[in-house]
């Protein structure tokens, strides 16, 4: 049975529910400049994730860990600068608010103002409860993440599967609906079984998108670099790569250096 989409002029935390309750899945893909953001906005995508991926992709760190406030900001601003119907999500880079809930609210407010992001994501449950109601009792969007959170990386000691075992797929139950009784209009869940995914999307209202958590959420996400076959040392289970752009790419700059070494560039159509 064919879904009919609504055609949404611009995607709000209220598009996402009604596309949940209408059984239309949600595309999320990460962006961190103008440039690519304007390509997946025209594209059709429903929600761009300014990822603390960045730290990875687009600075080279290992973890998400470095990535700072004003570093999230600039990619963001640029990001909403390129988009005129996504709406754009800013991770809260580590330290921005395990601290206390106030530095949480002061890091999210900074964000929106100057940015012109429309929500802001952070990882956990009951850990990170008073600085989601916090940021939300200012009127700022929270989306939440579970399963594998990157920023945690250290505690767990591996990026492999969680929530396997009962107790702590118990706890992740527990924990998206404290995130949906709070008021998250969106959760991630990251990297655990496809069958409790399926579980947590079918008892709760809010969206849930996913990131190796099989099929049966609500939408997924895969950060740009990764599906486009920029990066080519991360492979997942969970990774489909659309395109192969690193060696695209390289091929492209090996004919520019040659064309410019011979002389074939520029030619006289390409001159003055």
């Amino acid at each position: 049975m064919s879904i009919s989409k609504k055609q949404y002029s611009r995607v709000t935390t209220n598009s996402l529910s009604e596309m949940k309750r209408n059984g239309e899945k949600i595309a999320m893909l990460t962006a961190y400049d103008f440039t690519l953001a304007g390509i997946i906005d025209r594209a059709g995508i429903d929600i761009i994730l300014v990822g603390d991926s960045a730290s990875n992709v687009m600075a080279g760190h290992e973890t998400t860990l470095p990535i700072t406030l004003d570093q999230m900001i600039y990619h963001a601003a640029s990001v909403v600068r390129g988009c005129k119907r996504a709406l754009v999500i800013v991770d809260l880079p580590f330290g921005t608010y395990q601290a206390d809930s106030k530095e949480a609210l002061r890091s999210a407010i900074k964000i929106m103002k100057e940015s012109g992001a429309h929500a802001v994501k952070l990882e956990g449950g009951k850990l990170a409860k008073d600085s989601i109601e916090r940021i939300l009792q200012a009127g700022i969007p929270v989306m939440g993440h579970l399963g594998l959170t990157p920023q945690s990386i250290y505690k767990f000691g591996t990026y492999s599967v969680r929530a396997k075992e009962e107790k702590e797929a118990k706890e992740l139950m527990e924990d998206a609906k404290l995130l949906e009784d709070l008021g998250c209009f969106g959760i991630v869940l990251e990297k655990i079984p496809s069958g409790l995914a399926q579980k947590v999307a079918k008892n709760i209202l809010t969206p849930i998108i996913g990131i190796g958590a099989g099929n049966k959420v609500d939408g997924q996400v895969l950060v740009l670099h990764d599906m486009l076959g920029m990066t080519k040392e991360f492979s997942p289970r969970f990774l489909r790569r659309y395109l192969d752009l690193d060696n695209k790419i390289s091929s492209a700059i090996k004919s520019y250096s040659t064309d410019v070494k011979s002389g074939h560039f520029p030619s006289k159509d390409e001159q003055y």
